[in-house]
């Protein structure tokens, strides 16, 4: 019978599709790896991989264990917490790098600094990407935006904190030029990627505020975004992050634009029932508490 290193190397090459990065997170080199992987799928009876020569794709038995091995595990690094007062084992988490800049950010230090026994593994990637992963069992939740479409019946989405979007340019520009004159300018326009969910809000925000947008670039990462714009590259509209001590930046300027108000939306993504509800509580009491 498979042992829980095993199982858990199976939930690593999983998540990152490859031996050899899986061996990298839990310490093993890329053949032992491999042997283990091996001796599950020869415990099981079946192959759990689609493997090609860049990479490994979940096939459909391996899709349908990554839920109860999670479980497994999950039980397993719960033995005896019931005689602890804090959270332990292991959360994994796919969350937006912008969310780490945000509020989310903050509070996950928290978190680790009230339980030291928690570890989280973080992932980070697009919220439209994460659905799929917390679907399929290869993420535990994840922190994301509110999708603009209908989420499957079996996932919840926990709003948890708002972030205004907002308008920015390279402090260059003049601080009397009124909204119209920098969209006005030569600059080019940056956007956040048009098929994201992030990058829906950007739309509704060029809407609600009447804006005629002269399009220059697309990108899928607001702090690449905030990071071309401080270099005088362009202007864009992002949600204006927690993290980020914009009224002490140099380079940078932000303005509120002149319609409605556009709020992005973090929340947590998660199965309606899972292992690790009580760590995903958790987070979700420290933003309800403020705490």
């Amino acid at each position: 019978m498979s042992s829980i290193r095993v199982l858990k190397n199976f939930l690593a090459i999983s998540r990152h599709k490859s031996v050899a990065a899986a061996a990298r997170e839990i310490g093993l080199t890329a053949a032992a790896a491999g042997q283990q992987l091996q001796q599950l799928e020869a415990d099981i009876g079946v192959e759990l991989f689609d493997r090609t020569k860049r990479s490994m794709t979940l096939n459909h038995h391996g899709r349908s264990l990554v839920e109860p091995i999670q479980e497994i595990v999950a039980r397993y690094e719960a033995l005896g917490s019931d005689f602890k007062s804090e959270l332990s084992g292991t959360i994994v988490l796919g969350a937006l790098v912008s969310t780490l800049m945000g509020a989310f950010g903050s509070t996950l230090n928290k978190i680790k600094q009230s339980y030291p026994s928690l570890d989280v593994k973080l992932i980070a990637g697009l919220s439209s990407n994460f659905l799929d992963q917390v679907l399929d069992g290869t993420l535990d939740a994840a922190i994301v935006t509110e999708s603009p479409y209908a989420l499957p019946q079996n996932i919840q989405w926990t709003e948890l904190y708002t972030e205004p979007m907002v308008l920015i340019y390279p402090t260059h520009k003049n601080k009397k030029d009124s909204n119209s004159k920098i969209i006005g300018n030569n600059l080019p326009f940056i956007r956040f990627e048009r098929n994201t969910w992030t990058g829906h809000l950007v739309d509704q925000t060029i809407r609600s505020s009447k804006l005629a947008i002269k399009d220059g670039m697309e990108l899928n990462s607001v702090e690449a975004i905030i990071e071309l714009v401080r270099q005088g590259l362009g202007y864009s509209i992002v949600p204006k992050l927690a993290n980020i001590a914009w009224e002490s930046d140099r380079q940078l300027k932000i303005s509120e634009l002149p319609g409605k108000t556009i709020y992005r939306k973090v929340g947590l993504l998660e199965k309606r029932k899972h292992s690790r509800q009580n760590i995903t509580q958790e987070i979700k009491q420290h933003f309800l508490l403020g705490l």
